[in-house]
Parts: C-alpha cells; structure tokens; sequence
C-alpha cells in the first residue's frame, strides 16, 4: 500500500475506532490523527464538553474539519474519524480515495461503551436509545462509503487490525 492513500476508521461511538487506528497505526509506520484526541489538544475539551457548552453543531463542524484536514496530510495518516462526518455530503465525497473500515456493533454494546467513556456526549439520551438512533440514521451512510465493514465485539480490535492489513497486504490499496 502507498502511504499516499489514508486510512481511515469509522463507527459509532464506543466501536473501538481508536484502539484499531492506533493498531494500524503501529503496524504501518503511519501518523495516527483521532477526533477525539484533536478536539481535547485543539479545543481544551471533550466532545461531550464542546456539545453540552457550544452545541451539537459546532462539534460536528469541529470534527468534520478535523477529518478534511487529515485527509490532506502526507504521508496520509490513519485517522480515528468521529461518527458525525458521515453526516457531512463533503466528508462522505472526500472519503472515496481513503480505505474505509467501518467498525459495525449492536446498540446494546455501543450504549455500554457510551456508559464508560465520560468524553463521549449523550445528547440529552440514554445511552440504549442514543446508540439505537444513531445507528439507525448513520448505518446507510457507513455502508455507502465503507470498503471493509467488520461486526463488533464478535470481532475483537486485534482480529480487526490483522484482517485490515492482510487486505493491505493482498490488495496493495
């Protein structure tokens, strides 16, 4: 694989988008660029704080500018992208030269990762409800511009990373 061409992961909240990112990341001598680490180093807040003190949108905004941004980057990073950019036509569009992995999960195991990251907004939801709503919404995009989709937690971070760069490897992407 060319380090020109970026990977990026995507899921919902609570998918283990960073720990797989951070795998490849390694594994492929690349940058790592996560949402939710850029926001706390850019903005001195968590996605929950910017979206309780400034809004949902301005999160979002913030996140989709961070995923734009990182696209650019060369060599291309890994990048950890928050799950609100899908909502974003522009994002989607500048997904289509990256290798998209999405992590898929069940709302029942999302809503208990929402549970145990204090940095991840609940929007005013309890956390089954929220990861039910949010998949529901976002499942057709992630399908749209996914190339690899993979079911957690059936499959664990490890497993994830080590099929996502033996298609690396076979398909040289």
């Amino acid at each position: 694989m060319t380090d020109d061409v970026p990977i990026v992961v995507v899921g919902l909240m609570g998918a283990g988008k960073t720990s797989v990112s951070r795998l490849l990341g390694e594994a492929l001598g690349r940058p790592v660029r996560d949402s939710d680490e850029y926001l706390e180093e850019r903005y001195g807040a968590t996605a929950a704080e910017i979206a309780a003190g400034e809004g949902t949108a301005e999160l979002h905004a913030r996140e989709a500018a961070h995923l734009l941004a990182s696209l650019a980057e060369r060599p291309a990073p890994v990048i950890a992208a928050a799950a609100s950019v899908l909502d974003d036509p522009r994002c989607r569009a500048a997904l289509k030269p990256a290798l998209v992995v999405w992590l898929d999960a069940l709302p029942e195991f999302l809503a208990e990762q929402i549970l145990a990251g204090s940095h991840r907004p609940r929007f005013g939801m309890e956390p089954l409800a929220l990861a039910t709503e949010l998949r529901e919404r976002r499942a057709p995009f992630f399908a749209e511009v996914a190339d690899l989709r993979f079911q957690r937690p059936t499959m664990s971070k490890h497993e994830v990373a080590r099929a996502v760069l033996d298609h690396v490897r076979e398909s040289g992407v």
